[in-house]
């Protein structure tokens, strides 16, 4: 006699317990898919359209891959292609994307059960890079409280703001929404003609944007680091101040280097004051940690801003936040370990603690992966759009990074050159190491070791 057919829900449910117990990255990357998927069939629908006559597959993943990663490319202006119902989906997933899929289905089963299991902790941890079973618990529910304290804060000190400046307070409720979730999870996108450069004149929103994207940026481990003992730092653990300390290097770096560069550039900086134009270097220095906002056309930039931006991009944000890129702590730890090497010292160390070799050879493949992403979508994306190096570069490293800062590629880029972009951002915001992860079986470990030999290096 045969077994009665069993319904679609169990079924469901087992092969996602499945994937959660062979594999938390490959559940990882299933569930941005799906998720991807599904705003991607919203923004197909004729309600999400202006024009419901300008519908376009290629246009709807890409935008829909741009904001479930929390990237900001777009190829059309935002605010004229879609509509009110499809603004609102790019905001949802945006918020979704930010939060993490994972994050959200374990925050939703603490809520049900008031407690994490096991597997739910090995899914959290995934999600959030945090793999001391014990405090994903702590860490998940800091995830929630940050995003709403964050998110309400910046939306309080924004709605008078833009009240101020004339909007109906239906217009200013959902401009400060939008933007509030769109800065603190780094998202990039904007719904005013012109993006960040409606707002160049206003350094109140700026300010609270740059901000609000800098905090989004560190990751949750450091903000809660912060919040737990914010009046001893010397407590802080290594992870914290690693983050904060390369990331205010870099910005003030990034600030001095595009002031120097766009200083005597009349199309950018060239013609402004030295108030207005010291705002908007910090915000665009800013910007790169994965941001996407900006108050300067990038074509009217210098080549050489361009380069520097391709470098901030690339490196990223914190570790567990919605920044992209490879990460400030993994540029921190191959410093450190040049600058060992150069001492003649064994140990890397920092802030009196020892690195492990494991996460220098961790730092080691994270770059070499995402710098093997670059240069293969930078490839490919150079064939299909025959666009100058520069902007295809630029472009590219923003996709990966999910920044979402524009050289004009994706706009002029056929659907085949969006569906690249698309994947450089999946990528991007999964991570080259969790994808490595999810597409391997299992991890394998010899027996014996090999006789050791140095070779010649340099």
């Amino acid at each position: 006699m045969r077994p009665p057919a069993r319904s679609p829900g169990p079924r469901l449910r087992d092969f996602v317990d499945h994937l959660a117990d062979s594999s938390p990255a490959r559940l990882a990357m299933v569930s941005f898919l799906a998720f991807i998927g599904i705003i991607t069939v919203l923004l197909c629908l004729p309600i999400s359209h202006r024009d419901p006559e300008s519908w376009s597959f290629a246009t709807s993943l890409f935008t829909a891959t741009s904001a479930v990663t929390v990237t900001g490319l777009t190829t059309e202006v935002t605010e004229e292609h879609w509509s009110d119902f499809g603004v609102g989906v790019i905001a949802a997933g945006i918020q979704v994307g930010g939060l993490g899929i994972l994050t959200l289905a374990s925050v939703l089963g603490m809520a049900v059960s008031k407690k994490l299991g096991v597997r739910q902790r090995l899914i959290a941890a995934q999600a959030t890079n945090t793999w001391k079973l014990g405090q994903v618990g702590t860490l998940l529910r800091a995830v929630i409280s940050t995003i709403v304290i964050a998110e309400l804060v910046v939306f309080t000190l924004l709605l008078p703001r833009f009240l101020s400046r004339g909007e109906s307070v239906g217009d200013a409720a959902w401009f400060s929404v939008f933007y509030s979730i769109s800065a603190f999870n780094n998202g990039g996108f904007t719904i005013h003609p012109g993006g960040m450069e409606h707002f160049a004149d206003d350094p109140w929103i700026l300010t609270v944007i740059m901000v609000a994207v800098f905090i989004g940026s560190l990751g949750f481990p450091v903000i809660l680091m912060i919040a737990i003992a914010w009046n001893r730092p010397r407590s802080w653990d290594l992870h914290t101040k690693l983050t904060l300390t390369t990331s205010a290097v870099l910005v003030l770096v990034g600030f001095v280097l595009l002031l120097f560069f766009e200083a005597s550039n009349p199309r950018t900086l060239g013609d402004e004051s030295a108030g207005p134009t010291a705002l908007e270097v910090l915000f665009m220095a800013v910007m790169p940690r994965s941001g996407g906002f900006a108050t300067m056309s990038i074509d009217d930039m210098n080549q050489t801003s361009h380069l520097l931006l391709d470098v901030l991009m690339f490196i990223g944000g914190g570790s567990s936040s919605t920044a992209g890129g490879i990460k400030v702590t993994t540029l921190a730890v191959l410093v450190l370990a040049a600058l060992s090497e150069a001492r003649g010292m064994t140990d890397v160390s920092a802030f009196r603690r020892r690195i492990e070799p494991s996460s220098i050879k961790l730092a080691i493949s994270v770059t070499l992966a995402g710098g093997a992403a670059v240069i293969t979508g930078t490839l490919v994306m150079l064939q299909i759009t025959r666009m100058p190096l520069d902007l295809v570069l630029f472009e590219v490293i923003s996709a990966f990074a999910t920044c979402g800062l524009s050289s004009g590629v994706s706009v002029a880029a056929p659907d085949a050159g969006l569906y690249v972009l698309s994947g450089m951002m999946f990528l991007g915001r999964l991570g080259t190491i969790t994808l490595a992860a999810a597409l391997s079986q299992q991890s394998t470990r010899r027996m014996f070791r090999y006789p050791e030999e140095r070779p010649i290096i340099g």
